[in-house]
């Protein structure tokens, strides 16, 4: 098909945005993707699981649930984002790209109907971007071919309700999948190897969610590997490191991930990576170890799942660092502040550092409990938790309603660095659970040495009421006197006596298909 100034290999998320906005800014793009059009995020992870997880806390029923699911993912058509591609004068080849040598890429096409689309096809790139997205990994089970399985691709694009359901792995994914079934009706058995589920995210979030989890219906089996897994009569038996045997009609795998580099030809451009290991990359993007290679050979770049940032919000991220720098707007990622999200109920949200023993950081905790929104809903389950380190926030973890929303702030405060002490002055609205984190802050500005900012002055401040909202000293009547001058008054000002504040390509296959391998 020619020569092209952009060959992005991978149409999903990150893709996508690098290729609309390169060829918005007048370069010639051909992107390549042998599945979905957008990747797995729309079609068969957060969207779909959003979807249902929504339609489990309104109480819909299944049947119900399925088909708004279904119309949220678009029934798996990915026509109208392929065809937005064009429009914006991107190239879209159906196919998988491996690199030849060196600013050439060959593409096998997809099988069509066409006799004249047969492949393989040559493209030259100046800019060639990977963003291929992840795969998932098979746990070593004994007998795990053998028996149903579902990935979680296909559990969230399957119209089947299972009776008893085990779900592998306590991670976001299937923490989220193990409250959609059980919400809906099936038996839910979760099993985590590590002690505790959310492994990688503070013990006290796993800790909330394995007992909502709990209250909702599903069996948590935590700190024993699955090790076996046996074909019965009427389903499966797993068996656990630790004796434990569930029965179950089917078996839900989400234990893992990798990005997906197999088949590219990465070692044509000096690259020796290990089955598993993530793409390094620079501060800009750049993959690190082509970075220096001549101009004459293209430069590479990486984006998305293949760097082993797994978010959706990552790879856009990183999309608008490659587009920028790609036409020539010097831009850096810093990965300080990514969110990391399970949206369940209650929710989880985590960012910055996970505190680790020794490491010598400040944390503060406030409950949910404590505030009147939690009073309004009966709910007090949640708890918050900052991070920090010589009076800055570096990372902050809280499980409740809508966490996400409420702690987009401190993204922001970890991202700007700012201090302690003015978030400690920072006003929540009331009441919403968002004035948890006042205490917590107002915690660790104390540790510092002060409620507010280096030269401010803190004001007087009057009596508190019993709706936490403070009033003057002085009576109702005395504060809505007209205000008369006195002839025998002097001009004298006079403080106000209370505060104002300014304030993929095996499970994006158009056909659907899953090859048994496939353990997404």
């Amino acid at each position: 098909m020619g020569a092209f100034d952009v060959v992005v290999l991978g149409g999903g998320t990150a893709g996508v945005h690098v290729a609309t906005e390169a060829a918005g800014g007048g370069k010639s793009v051909a992107i390549v993707e042998a599945g979905l059009i957008g990747g797995e995020s729309p079609y068969l992870a957060c969207l779909p699981s959003n979807s249902l997880l929504l339609s489990a806390a309104r109480g819909e029923t299944w049947e119900d649930a399925v088909a708004r699911r279904n119309d949220v993912t678009g029934g798996l058509d990915d026509s109208a984002p392929a065809r937005r591609l064009a429009d914006a004068g991107v190239t879209v080849i159906r196919g998988t790209g491996r690199l030849r040598r060196p600013g050439t890429v060959e593409v096998t096409l997809v099988p069509s109907q066409d006799p004249e689309d047969e492949g393989p096809v040559t493209l030259t790139y100046a800019d060639l971007v990977i963003a291929t997205g992840c795969e998932p990994v098979a746990p070593p089970i004994e007998g795990l071919a053998d028996i149903p399985a579902w990935t979680t691709a296909q559990s969230l694009c399957s119209p089947d309700l299972p009776r008893r359901l085990i779900v592998l792995g306590g991670g976001p994914a299937g923490c989220e999948l193990a409250q959609i079934y059980a919400a809906f009706g099936s038996q839910v058995t979760l099993v985590e190897a590590e002690p505790a589920l959310l492994p990688s995210e503070p013990a006290f979030a796993g800790e909330i969610l394995a007992t909502a989890l709990r209250r909702a219906g599903a069996e948590i089996c935590l700190g024993a590997a699955a090790t076996k897994a046996e074909r019965t009569t009427d389903g499966l038996t797993l068996s656990l490191a630790d004796g434990t045997r569930i029965d179950a009609d089917r078996l839900l795998l989400a234990s893992g991930r990798r990005p997906r580099l197999s088949g590219l030809g990465l070692d044509v451009l000096g690259l020796n990576l290990t089955p598993g290991m993530a793409l390094p990359t620079t501060t800009t993007c750049r993959v690190t170890g082509t970075d220096e290679a001549p101009e004459a050979s293209g430069r590479v770049w990486a984006a998305g799942d293949v760097t082993g940032s797994t978010h959706t919000h990552a790879s856009l991220y990183q999309a608008r660092v490659v587009a920028a720098n790609i036409m020539g707007r010097h831009r850096e990622a810093d990965y300080t502040a990514i969110p990391r999200c399970v949206f369940t109920t209650p929710s989880v949200f985590a960012v910055g550092i996970v505190p680790q023993a020794g490491d010598g950081l400040t944390t503060v905790r406030a409950d949910l409990g404590d505030t009147a929104r939690a009073r309004l809903n009966a709910d007090d389950v949640g708890a918050v938790e900052l991070y920090a380190e010589d009076g800055v926030l570096v990372g902050a973890a809280a499980v409740g309603p809508d966490a996400s929303a409420w702690m987009a702030e401190v993204t922001l405060a970890i991202r700007a660095k700012v201090p302690a002490t003015i978030l400690a002055d920072v006003v929540h609205a009331f009441p919403t659970y968002g004035e948890a984190m006042e205490t917590a802050l107002r915690e660790l500005a104390e540790a510092r040495g002060s409620l507010v900012p280096a030269g401010q002055e803190k004001k007087g401040s009057g009596q508190v009421s019993e709706l936490d909202m403070e009033t003057p000293e002085d009576d109702a009547i005395e504060q809505h006197q007209a205000v008369v001058a006195d002839e025998n008054e002097t001009d004298v000002r006079r403080e106000v006596p209370f505060e104002v504040n300014e304030a993929d390509a095996a499970e994006q296959e158009v056909a659907v298909g899953f090859d048994d391998d496939d353990y997404r």
